[in-house]
């Protein structure tokens, strides 16, 4: 399959670049982008929680009431989970919420993301650019000339280029990443994706 390279003016340089088709035009794997996308967002959790037990919560250890006799239920502590403000039963403790994923599995993943987006013409090549100092100016700019500006964009460049990446960093809707560092999360929840030359070459270079 061939896409046509853009200029940041948002016109065909004339030029075309041939999309890999052992990782763009494979057949979507939805089991393998569901495992890669919950071990993503399980890796977000911090896993901080946390709720005092019986043994835990800062009350009397006396007796509150005579064992028999009151007509009642017996009480031994005010820690107990049955009375307000005592310890809570079985509540949340600290945790790792991590787990394994194999490296097969996680490329799976991301060639099929990237396959869903190839078939839903949501994929976009640049030619290779930089900008001469951050400029947000200038980035606004070039989604205006793609017709972005309203789209949740990720922009998938070949190497870390400060002043590209400064441009963009106050820009709601647009996310800018390293070809190195694209996850299937991100894939899926960008509207466009936009790549440009180099990272086309790189992704095809790291899935293939």
């Amino acid at each position: 399959m061939e896409l046509a390279i853009l200029d940041i003016k948002g016109k065909d340089t004339g030029k075309k670049v041939k999309l890999s088709q052992d990782v763009f035009g494979i057949e979507p794997n939805n089991h393998a982008i569901y495992l890669d996308v919950k071990q993503y967002l399980a890796n977000q959790r911090q896993g901080t929680h946390k709720a005092k037990e019986r043994a835990e919560v800062s009350f009397s250890t006396r007796k509150l009431k005579k064992q028999k006799g009151t007509g009642g239920a017996r009480a031994g502590s005010r820690k107990s989970p049955v009375f307000v403000g005592g310890g809570t039963i079985f509540g949340p403790r600290p945790r790792n919420y991590s787990f394994k994923l194999n490296k097969k599995l996680k490329s799976l993943a991301r060639k099929s993301a990237l396959a869903h987006k190839v078939k839903n013409n949501s994929l976009s090549v640049l030619q290779d650019f930089t900008f001469a100092e951050p400029k947000t100016k200038e980035f606004l700019s070039m989604l205006a000339n793609l017709k972005l500006e309203s789209n949740k964009t990720l922009f998938v460049i070949s190497d870390l280029d400060k002043n590209v990446y400064l441009s963009s960093r106050n820009i709601q809707r647009t996310k800018v990443v390293v070809a190195s560092d694209v996850n299937t999360y991100d894939l899926l929840h960008a509207d466009q994706l936009l790549f440009t030359e180099g990272a086309i070459k790189k992704i095809e270079d790291l899935l293939s």
